[in-house]
């Protein structure tokens, strides 16, 4: 049974959604995973967030316990013993902490980077404003979200339910390997979304293929809670 590596919260976290054509995921499609499709609509997602209270092993580092992360990730599956695994592949993390980007693009293959970042929260009487900004090239970039402040369940089988239940992480390591973690989290609740703002840099960040999806409306738009997350030491497939 693999140890727990890392504990945190995981909090307010914007998931922007967008349809994309697949063939432009399949470079970076980890060996033994396949593409996770709902509705015959293949998915990435811009996900900003507040990464709260982080623990390695048990220890917190200075000055490394909370900061934003924004990412662009997509939706994989694994088949093991006959049962699907669903999760997750990151893009692109963007982080603020150069010591974060260090180690995860060293020692686990990820792709971080290193940009001034900022966020701000204001919770009015009826409204919830969340927002999270990341600077490239002197331009700040930014994802905004105006949203009520009762948090609702997910239903099952919904597009929401989609997005948010993948408890696996899944890295390209090589043409052949890829690492797999689990993340732990129990069910998000979501709040009833009002507006969106949002400004991307995205041919700078995430390459040019992905211009002609992240630069229009996104698909869908949800505004989570999040929770207490554990995320549990990786082994290679």
């Amino acid at each position: 049974m693999a140890s727990r590596f890392l504990t945190a919260q995981w909090r307010k976290l914007i998931l922007a959604n967008y349809a994309v054509d697949p063939e432009i995921l399949k470079p970076y499609l980890p060996a033994h995973t396949e593409l996770d499709i709902w509705n015959d609509t293949c998915y990435v997602s811009v996900v900003g967030f507040l990464f709260d209270a982080v623990k390695i092993k048990g220890i917190s580092i200075p000055h490394h316990t909370a900061f934003p992360e924004v990412n662009l990730r997509f939706y994989v599956r694994y088949l093991e013993n006959g049962e699907w695994k669903r999760g997750t592949v990151f893009i692109k993390e963007l982080v603020p902490k150069r010591l974060v980007t260090f180690v995860a693009n060293t020692l686990y293959g990820e792709n971080y980077q290193t940009l001034p970042m900022r966020h701000q929260w204001d919770v009015l009487d009826n409204e919830q404003r969340i927002e999270y900004e990341w600077k490239v090239n002197n331009k700040w970039n930014y994802i905004r979200v105006k949203a009520g402040i009762e948090p609702v369940d997910i239903k099952p089988g919904s597009e929401a339910e989609f997005i948010t239940e993948h408890y696996w992480g899944y890295t390209k390591r090589s043409a052949t390997a890829t690492s797999e973690y689990e993340v732990k989290h129990p069910r998000w609740q979501v709040y009833r979304m009002h507006s969106l703002n949002f400004s991307f840099s995205t041919k700078e960040l995430f390459g040019e293929a992905f211009a002609p999806f992240l630069e229009t409306k996104p698909t869908s738009i949800f505004l989570a809670e999040g929770s207490e997350i554990e995320i549990m030491g990786g082994r290679k497939l």
